[in-house]
């Protein structure tokens, strides 16, 4: 399989097509070889048009994937990257969206919570010259404060709700980017802090898997 010709066809059918006009985030893509971050099994899969999957659900938990390239490059396009910036990205996988920002900022922070797939992260970021990516092990809703104050926070993929203290973490002028609800009721949203304010907009329709740690609490009921 010629992972270089996919890796082309997915810029050119997927990401270009889709409002994608930063060239930065064009050519980051070109270049990093997606399949390197999919577990064998999926390995095939690493250039569709849609989630790629990581894990399979267990459980009750949730499966873990890639976010699409379409979805992924609209988010870190929204977030306003500024190549002297810091960026965190929470529920990093097996850090296929660090290795991406890693080409486009200063300073990338990567959080994970699955001890498997944090250890697939740490084998390959420095495989693929993203050696300088900060990993860190811990629950995603709780951020990574004492790596902070961020510029951009990526939330590699969907939540039911954003939680409060992520949202402190940005820089003043900071933007978070995720997709907020399930399914068809997914929307990709950017929240932009303002002092002790927040303001968010809704930026394109989009699905994506909720992350650990994002699912709404269920309400009590008799």
């Amino acid at each position: 399989m010629d992972y270089a010709i996919q890796r082309k066809n997915m810029v050119e059918s997927q990401v270009r097509p889709s409002d994608v006009t930063d060239r930065r985030i064009i050519r980051a893509m070109l270049d990093l070889p997606r399949e390197a971050f999919v577990p064998e099994r999926f390995r095939t899969l690493a250039y569709m048009d849609g989630p790629v999957p990581l894990t399979a659900a267990e459980g009750s938990g949730p499966r873990r994937t890639l976010l699409p390239a379409r979805t992924l490059a609209k988010l870190v396009q929204a977030g306003e990257i500024d190549p002297a910036g810091t960026v965190l990205v929470v529920g990093a996988g097996t850090g296929y969206g660090a290795a991406l920002l890693a080409k486009l900022v200063a300073s990338v922070v990567a959080l994970e919570s699955d001890a498997g797939l944090l250890a697939k992260a740490r084998e390959t970021l420095p495989a693929v010259g993203a050696e300088t990516v900060v990993l860190s092990e811990g629950g995603l809703a709780q951020g990574c404060a004492n790596e902070g104050p961020y510029d951009m926070i990526l939330v590699e993929g969907a939540v039911d709700e954003v939680a409060p203290d992520l949202l402190d973490q940005l820089k003043d002028g900071g933007r978070l980017v995720t997709v907020v609800g399930r399914g068809a009721a997914g929307r990709a949203t950017v929240w932009r802090r303002n002092g002790s304010t927040f303001g968010a907009a809704v930026i394109f329709d989009a699905s994506a898997d909720v992350l650990p740690g994002f699912e709404k609490a269920r309400a009590f009921a008799f």
